[in-house]
């Protein structure tokens, strides 16, 4: 049976990796992005055409943005993951509403609604698969990255809340929660600043896009179906 997911944010580095991933497992795919065309091209280059039923470019940080995504939705969603996002640097002092607005929007209220709207059909089917890349400065918290981390650690408590109410249902819902990882994200960073945080990781190297990755495709297959409301690191032993 053919299953569909819902990936937001599937033009990042870790989004990437994990189409690649769910496309060799036979998943079609229905890809959320918001500006970066490239990488959607790049997806479709190394695809199957047939492995992608649609794509939708919507800015998840305004409610305009949401709704228009919604209305987009014709398939049958089995699954969806929220791996998309923004980290925000700066002192908290500092940081404007406005930022703080769509930092809100685009982690926390974007995931809950796109989750309402999936819900019942997951429900009346007795499965599916809900799933957040979240990060481990939702657990510990960062300086500087104090509005990231709230909304990270509001993703976690929504896994672990939600995946009580609904796994009854046969719905599944966890996360997985990134430690240091080489993508674009972290490019802001010196090189001198990366081989320090590698020197406190116990598996001496950052992660990949693709370890992030394979940890996904284990939560969607059915082997791991008596995993549900867990926040699951991939951080090579980094600040867990």
């Amino acid at each position: 049976m053919e299953k569909n997911v819902l990936i937001i944010g599937a033009s990042g580095d870790i989004g990437r990796s994990i189409v690649m991933r769910l496309a060799k497992e036979g998943w079609q795919l229905m890809l959320h992005y918001n500006r970066n065309i490239r990488a959607m091209e790049a997806n479709r280059r190394r695809l199957n055409n047939q492995s992608i039923l649609m794509e939708i470019q919507a800015d998840l940080s305004d409610q305009a943005g949401i709704n228009h995504l919604l209305n987009q939705l014709v398939f049958p969603v089995d699954a969806v993951i929220f791996a998309g996002g923004s980290a925000y640097y700066g002192l908290f002092q500092d940081t404007d509403e406005q930022t703080m607005e769509s930092m809100l929007t685009l982690h926390v209220k974007a995931p809950w609604t796109i989750t309402k709207h999936v819900l019942p059909s997951m429900i009346r089917e007795k499965h599916g698969r809900i799933l957040f890349i979240t990060s481990v400065w939702g657990e510990a918290g960062a300086g500087n990255e104090v509005v990231y981390s709230s909304v990270k650690g509001a993703q976690n408590s929504f896994v672990k809340a939600l995946a009580k109410e609904v796994a009854t249902s046969g719905i599944a819902v966890n996360a997985v929660s990134p430690g240091f990882i080489d993508t674009k994200m972290n490019q802001h960073l010196s090189a001198e600043a990366k081989e320090e945080i590698i020197h406190d990781i116990p598996a001496n190297r950052a992660g990949t896009s693709e370890d992030v990755a394979n940890t996904v495709r284990f939560l969607m297959d059915e082997r791991s179906d008596y995993i549900h409301g867990e926040i699951i690191h991939v951080s090579g032993g980094w600040r867990s």
